[in-house]
């Protein structure tokens, strides 16, 4: 098996902990960045597991879909009364759980459906890493 990595910084949206015990609870933002690693058993024709220029279709979904997105947990009991005001004010983005651990499976079943489908099968990820503000991260590695 052979692996390549691609990195997408700077992307910035906020989340809320609904759960948490202190200031997390609150809405805040940070700027995030997503490492993606890919793996194959046979190369392309260049000898690439991906050609990094044709992966666009990642950075549009997340132009999309995160930057400058608020997050919310779908069991959050304020996301329904937050939605009905958000209005242009914000772009909500919901998942079953918004922390960065959370994010990174999230995204996996994501990207992960997306490269296959592009790349015939021939790509997988085998891991996604998620960085909160350059000082934490998480990653969700399938079994």
């Amino acid at each position: 098996m052979l692996t390549c990595k691609k990195s997408y910084r700077d992307i910035p949206f906020a989340h809320r902990q609904h759960l948490h015990e202190d200031h997390c609870a609150l809405i805040h933002g940070h700027n995030w960045g997503i490492t993606l690693t890919f793996a194959c058993s046979e190369t392309d024709t260049n000898g690439f597991v991906v050609d990094f220029g044709r992966l666009k279709y990642l950075k549009t979904w997340i132009d999309q879909h995160l930057d400058h997105a608020c997050l919310f947990n779908q069991d959050d009991p304020e996301t329904a009364a937050l939605l009905a005001n958000a209005g242009d004010l914000f772009k909500p983005y919901i998942l079953p759980n918004c922390s960065c651990e959370g994010v990174a499976q999230h995204l996996h079943g994501i990207f992960d459906q997306m490269v296959r489908a592009e790349t015939s099968g021939r790509v997988w990820i085998t891991e996604i890493e998620v960085v909160e503000d350059s000082k934490n991260s998480a990653a969700y590695r399938p079994e």
